[in-house]
Order: structure tokens, then C-alpha cells, then sequence
């Protein structure tokens, strides 16, 4: 990655390379979506609630095992 400073677009966008703010932006939209009045069931949307948060929690734990990891020696 270059040294460069991020301008434009771009600027606002870096978070989403993460995998854990793209699962949290999907999750909070379809939840947004689903209190704007589109027509989801309850369990719908308690489903994407409950798949997004176990990624998220799935995701920080193997990025902590990964710096574990990387800090063990043999």
C-alpha cells in the first residue's frame, strides 16, 4: 500500500475493505430496511442480526489468533 493520503471518495469508503464493517454494513441495513417498513418477518431479521454478529465475533477472533500467532515463539 502506498504512503499516499486517501482523498475523495476513497476517504470515505477505506473502512469497507474490512470484512467485519462490510458484515455490520449489511446487517444494519437490512435491519434499517426492515423498520422503514419493508416487509420482513421477525425472524428475518432476527436471522441477519444473529448471522451478523456471530460473523463479526468469528471474524475479531481469528484476526486475535492471528496476532497471537504472530507473537508466539517456537
Amino acid at each position: 500500500m502506498r504512503d499516499e493520503p486517501v482523498r475523495g471518495w476513497k476517504r470515505w469508503l477505506w473502512p469497507l475493505r474490512s470484512r467485519k464493517m462490510q458484515v455490520a454494513v449489511a446487517t444494519i441495513v437490512v435491519t434499517y430496511a426492515a423498520h422503514a417498513g419493508l416487509m420482513l418477518s421477525e425472524e428475518t431479521v432476527v436471522t441477519v442480526l444473529g448471522v451478523g454478529v456471530a460473523l463479526i465475533l468469528g471474524i475479531a477472533h481469528e484476526d486475535s489468533g492471528r496476532a497471537a500467532g504472530a507473537t508466539r515463539r517456537p
